[in-house]
């Protein structure tokens, strides 16, 4: 289980080096492809609400059951991932418009591009500094398995999905010139 999550972990921050480099354009006054950047937040925004919520909870139910202390921990990473969504649904609303040929101003866009990338990272940082070794360390092998049941499939296990749904998105990750048909 661990394993799986560190390899969401890793896809994540590929998902991240992509939006940096299209904030990166941004912030040298050049237009980056919104669509990809469309296709990048519309994808973290269903792996959230398909992955990271019911890891949330349920690894958040099992922690306050095996140790109690964690209480303040799992309300504060509640907490942070609240704000990381907040982030990145604005970044979307904004994106819609942006799409839509409205006037948003792009310094305040590329602003908050580079604010949401930094909080994101510094949340997956705090899950492995922090969740990680409080898993390893109250939930044993049977926990992780019966949890492991409990959960949709890895990020990781979705490569179909995401060639089929996000055809851009997926030939930017794969390094491919073009993207693959489906």
């Amino acid at each position: 289980m661990l394993t799986q999550l560190r390899q969401d972990h890793a896809n994540m921050a590929r998902l991240l080096h992509v939006l940096q480099l299209k904030q990166k354009t941004l912030a040298e006054g050049e237009r980056p492809d919104f669509q990809l950047i469309r296709e990048v937040i519309d994808y973290i925004l269903d792996y959230m609400n398909e992955f990271t919520v019911p890891l949330e909870r349920i690894y958040s139910e099992q922690l306050l059951t095996t140790a109690p202390e964690t209480l303040e921990f799992t309300r504060k990473l509640a907490e942070d991932y609240h704000d990381l969504h907040e982030r990145l649904m604005r970044l979307s609303q904004d994106l819609d418009m942006i799409l839509m040929d409205a006037i948003v101003p792009m310094d305040r866009f590329t602003e908050d591009m580079r604010a949401y990338l930094e909080a994101h990272r510094a949340y997956l940082r705090h899950e492995r500094e922090e969740l990680f070794p409080l898993i390893r360390e109250h939930l044993d092998d049977q926990d992780l398995r019966r949890l492991a049941e409990l959960l949709p499939e890895g990020a990781s296990s979705k490569l179909e999905y995401l060639q089929s749904t996000y055809p851009e998105l997926y030939a930017e990750l794969k390094g491919d010139p073009e993207p693959v048909p489906t």
